[in-house]
């Protein structure tokens, strides 16, 4: 082999080496940018997501189907009451999102937070102890002054729901506790602790086995309204945005029927 045909072997080789080099860049940089988002194009972020208390086994699932469709996003959930909720974002709790179980909560923060979307509705029903052993039947039977009732604080969206169908109907309840959260009200129930208590329809749905549920017609009846929003403090704004608009789309919006809320 001549010497002049191997230095140009070498130089091609070298030639091909280098235009290599810038193309292997551009793919690892390529690579690195598609790794930042999930296969649905959101951008993958940890979000924290500020709940009402009634949305806890309901977001549980939500959560695991969200991150499901979202490889590389985790989101964890903070349940109270709307109002301390509430509280918690004018103390700048960092947080990406936040869901109330009323519109009222969420207008007092609009200074705090994105546009909001209502994503479900509920009702309210009476628990009772399994068996209804005080047969309690409707609204006015909660009058009785025998019966032991509780009801949410009427700083609690469900706590001013309560009221406000117990004043429209003129029914006097004088409740032997008032408590910060929906899930309050049903443990007291579920635990003996009262004889009837004003929860969410989904929430007594939860506690199926444990409780027993009176209906109150419509007529009588109060609609809560979930809204959900994102807060601009959030680090994830994008992943924020993504989460909140996912929650009006077919797939949350079984799982929150499924859960027995109504539709926005």
């Amino acid at each position: 082999m001549s010497l002049t045909f191997t230095r140009r072997r070498t130089a091609a080789a070298i030639l091909t080496a280098a235009l290599l080099v810038p193309l292997a860049a551009c793919g690892s940089d390529d690579e690195k940018d598609s790794g930042d988002k999930s296969a649905s194009g959101a951008p993958q972020a940890d979000l924290t997501v500020l709940a009402a208390s009634s949305l806890t086994d309901v977001f549980k699932t939500a959560g695991a189907a969200y991150e499901k469709k979202h490889p590389g996003t985790e989101v964890t959930f903070s349940f109270a009451g709307s109002q301390e909720l509430a509280a918690q974002v004018k103390q700048g709790a960092p947080a990406d999102a936040l869901v109330t179980a009323d519109t009222r909560t969420m207008d007092g923060l609009k200074s705090d937070t994105g546009s909001p979307a209502v994503i479900a509705k509920n009702r309210l029903v009476i628990a009772t102890g399994k068996g209804n052993p005080e047969k309690v039947e409707a609204l006015k039977d909660l009058a009785d002054p025998e019966l032991k009732v509780v009801l949410a604080a009427p700083e609690v969206p469900v706590g001013r729901y309560s009221r406000q169908i117990l004043d429209a109907q003129k029914i006097d309840v004088k409740p032997v506790s008032q408590e910060p959260n929906v899930r309050a009200v049903l443990s007291k129930v579920e635990l003996g602790e009262a004889d009837a208590g004003l929860v969410y329809r989904t929430d007594a749905a939860a506690a199926t086995g444990k409780i027993d549920a009176v209906d109150i017609p419509d007529a009588q009846n109060a609609v809560a309204s979930y809204p959900a929003a994102t807060l601009k403090t959030s680090g994830n704004s994008e992943a924020a945005t993504a989460f909140v608009a996912w929650l009006s789309t077919p797939e949350a919006q079984k799982i929150l029927a499924d859960a027995g809320f109504q539709k926005p």
